[in-house]
């Protein structure tokens, strides 16, 4: 995945949250310091509990410095800690 301004995405639609996760901690473990925000495309048309698991699992997470909620109600993104 080619990093642009310090930004990656990953799109974790039609993922079960066991799923979602799993892709979601993988590009975590990867990010390196260069990436300081990954964009979580979950979507929000199906319903709204794959985002709120994000939101919710993410916040507390050791190299998630904090959750941002945008304009866009299918994106969250995660600002990272530098580590």
């Amino acid at each position: 995945m080619a990093i642009q301004n310090g930004f990656q995405e990953i799109d974790v639609h039609n993922m079960t949250k066991t799923q979602a996760f799993a892709a979601i901690d993988a590009r975590l473990r990867r990010a390196n310091a260069s990436v300081y925000r990954l964009k979580v495309i979950h979507g929000y048309h199906g319903g709204t509990v794959l985002r709120d698991a994000v939101r919710s699992h993410y916040r507390d997470h050791p190299k998630v410095r904090r959750v941002e909620i945008g304009l866009n109600p299918g994106e969250t993104d995660l600002v990272l800690r530098e580590l």
